[in-house]
């Protein structure tokens, strides 16, 4: 691996760089290594510009101009400024953790990235986070950094908002609305705790299996990132309270169906985040859990409302979705099929059979909320 940055000191030789490097990789032409470097030297004279704003500016007010100066261009989120701020702090370990999500998102991909992980940087590979992921090759859950910070956050904080994970990595105390070095270095500590913790292989591979348990066996039939986040931290505060693993696994399933019928994350999740996780830290995760459920799925919702649902021409209705994960739960046979079974079928032959298949639901089915 080239360090370009020696291309750019005020002593280099373009020659002897180029010289050296053809020495070093035989085959290669000394004319178009030498016109690549060169054009590369001109990125000196591109401008950049710089907006400098006032010390006393408070986050809310740095957050806002953050995104509306990048909203020109790609635009860019919560989770883009969190990363930002994560990035930039060394004295808590911010740039070493960033590193950690974005290898950890990167792998869940491209697993055969580890090797290059390996060999480009050992010094990451040395630390705590690198044993922590190296294990990843699950190809049912993808996260992005969006997912991991939301999840970590959520889970840590008691919170929703990602607003507030910028405030709070910057020393924010809410009550006082000053900044405070102590709170930030807690939350730095506490982000980490909740990165490692979604790192975790027996946490990621016992969410996975629930989910695999409940039907949803490939990723075609995840069609909802934020509802499988929020059963994560489902899953997560599970373990915290000391619930039964049984009871876990229960909850994390009727939680996760109930947030696909009713699109429980689809329209704002932040705001959908924050008022579970505040609701479920105020009653408890197995009574708030049960109330919800009872309320969204009630026994009409599967005689009268969910059948008229089922009318409908989309193969990504979160109804359908859920009728075919119901089929791989229950092993129905797949299409033209006296043998094989649904789950070990491809998900266009779980919809084929659909086709075969009366789509009517009771309350005693896999999906109820009784399930």
């Amino acid at each position: 691996m080239e360090d370009v940055a020696e291309l750019f000191s005020p002593s280099a030789s373009v020659f002897q760089i180029v010289t050296d490097y053809c020495q070093r990789n035989a085959g290669t032409s000394q004319d178009a290594v030498f016109a690549t470097l060169e054009r590369l030297r001109k990125i000196i004279h591109n401008h950049v510009g710089v907006i400098e704003l006032a010390d006393d500016l408070d986050i809310e007010t740095v957050t806002e101009i953050f995104i509306r100066v990048n909203s020109a261009g790609v635009e860019l989120s919560q989770a883009d400024f969190a990363m930002s701020k994560i990035a930039v702090n060394e004295k808590y370990g911010g740039n070493l953790l960033r590193k950690a999500i974005d290898y950890f998102c990167h792998l869940a991909v491209a697993p055969e990235f580890a090797s290059k992980i390996e060999n480009g940087d050992p010094d990451f590979v040395r630390s705590e986070f690198w044993p922590a992921m190296r294990w990843l090759k699950d190809d049912l859950y993808d996260p992005t950094y969006t997912d991991m910070l939301r999840v970590a956050f959520t889970y840590e904080f008691g919170r929703g908002k990602l607003q507030d994970l910028v405030a709070l990595l910057s020393g924010r105390n809410f009550e006082t609305r000053q900044y405070e070095e102590s709170i930030a270095e807690e939350s730095f500590a506490k982000l980490k705790s909740g990165i490692l913790a979604f790192m975790n292989k027996t946490h990621f591979d016992r969410l996975t299996m629930i989910l695999r348990s409940a039907g949803f066996v490939t990723s075609d039939l995840i069609t909802s990132r934020n509802a499988v986040n929020f059963v994560y931290i489902v899953y997560l505060r599970g373990r915290r309270e000391g619930l039964a693993a049984d009871d876990i696994e229960r909850l994390v399933r009727r939680w996760y169906a109930m947030s696909i019928l009713t699109s429980r994350y689809t329209g704002s999740p932040e705001t959908a985040f924050d008022l579970d996780i505040r609701q479920l830290e105020a009653q408890g995760l197995r009574s708030y859990a049960d109330a919800v459920i009872a309320t969204e799925l009630p026994d009409s919702f599967w005689t009268g409302m969910l059948p008229q649902l089922m009318e409908t021409s989309s193969a990504q209705s979160p109804y359908f979705i859920a009728y075919l994960a119901a089929q791989a739960r229950l092993g129905d046979k797949g299409f033209l099929s006296k043998d094989i079974t649904v789950p070990r079928t491809s998900p266009s032959a779980i919809s084929c059979s659909t086709a075969a298949t009366s789509t009517t639901f009771s309350p005693g089915d896999t999906f109820s909320s009784r399930a």
